[in-house]
């Protein structure tokens, strides 16, 4: 197995970590405005699917899978050119551009949320691989870790990777001097900011963690964005209050956030209505009946077996 994406992207650094080899390509997302970027983007990506052939006449695969966004695009186009079957996957609730036109040339779609409109033998909705170091760790060893109180509540602060700035002002505003235990994984770009407003021992702030599923054993309840993190929530069981970005590409976010409430397991909070999420907090801290209902509700609605699924699903093409 090899991996292929852009030089400029995060898989650059996260493919070699790993252990796996990379083949790059230069490709690039269209601006929404014209301009230099616009047309620097689009010689890019007209050159794309020659690159990937190379790569594709380099690799001789038996099957591709694109990982959605405009880099898995051109590897799609290419393999469909070549007769090689070709598979894409969608982390949202929303099939992005990119995925749209990669679907035509796809044998298989793997969707993680059920959408409107994409149905039939093509699409299987599998949910979303959650990674081994996001696996649910027990409760002991997860607040040994994170130095955090064997005994009593602690919520769980999640942004994305880069931060989510209102998210961390309202949960620094709210818990930074007092109330529960707090684990608070802030993202880079926030964190010296942050740091200096937290006077408590027991409010853990850490831009970022490796041990994602130590984070999640820790906690009785999330505070969260509702990105792919929704999917490693629903895994651990883990109750949430979910506040979806608000400007992510056609609103998904708050889509996705909204199929875990109708599951029964998370609780929407628009980011506009922030300022209700402290007391929430605290309610839901104080009904552990409520509470275990939601953390039962969002494992029911988890899809552990996603990764197998599309694995199952990826060597039935390539034998075929």
């Amino acid at each position: 197995m090899s991996f292929a994406g852009s030089p400029d992207r995060v898989e650059a650094r996260l493919v070699p970590e790993a252990g796996f080899e990379l083949d790059t390509f230069r490709v690039a997302g269209l601006p929404r405005r014209p301009g230099p970027a616009l047309l620097r983007a689009l010689w890019l990506d007209a050159r794309a699917p020659r690159a990937c052939r190379r790569i594709l006449e380099a690799r001789r695969p038996d099957v591709v899978l694109g990982a959605g966004g405009y880099v898995a695009g051109p590897m799609v186009l290419a393999a469909a050119r070549r007769g090689i079957p070709a598979a894409v996957t969608e982390a949202d609730s929303v099939l992005g551009l990119a995925n749209r036109l990669a679907a035509r040339l796809a044998r298989c779609v793997f969707l993680a949320y059920p959408i409107a409109g994409r149905e039939g033998s093509k699409y299987r909705v599998v949910g979303r691989p959650v990674p081994a170091r996001s696996q649910s760790v027990p409760r002991e060893e997860a607040r040994r870790f994170f130095e955090l109180p064997a005994e009593g509540h602690a919520l769980g602060v999640f942004g994305a990777l880069a931060g989510a700035r209102s998210l961390n002002e309202a949960a620094v505003e709210a818990f930074g001097a007092s109330g529960p235990a707090v684990l608070h994984l802030c993202g880079e770009r926030d964190y010296d900011e942050l740091r200096g407003r937290v006077s408590r021992a027991d409010y853990r702030l850490l831009p970022s963690t490796e041990r994602f599923g130590a984070a999640l054993g820790a906690v009785d309840l999330a505070l969260a964005r509702a990105g792919g993190t929704v999917w490693e929530l629903a895994a651990a069981g883990t109750p949430a209050i979910l506040v979806p970005y608000p400007h992510a590409t056609g609103d998904h976010q708050t889509k996705n956030a909204r199929y875990f409430e109708r599951a029964g397991g998370a609780i929407v909070v628009p980011d506009d209505e922030l300022a209700l999420a402290p007391a929430l907090v605290r309610e839901l801290l104080a009904d552990p009946a409520r509470l275990a209902s939601l953390g039962e509700a969002m494992q029911r609605a988890a899809k552990p077996k996603a990764a197998e699924e599309i694995a199952g699903e990826l060597i039935a093409l390539a034998g075929a």
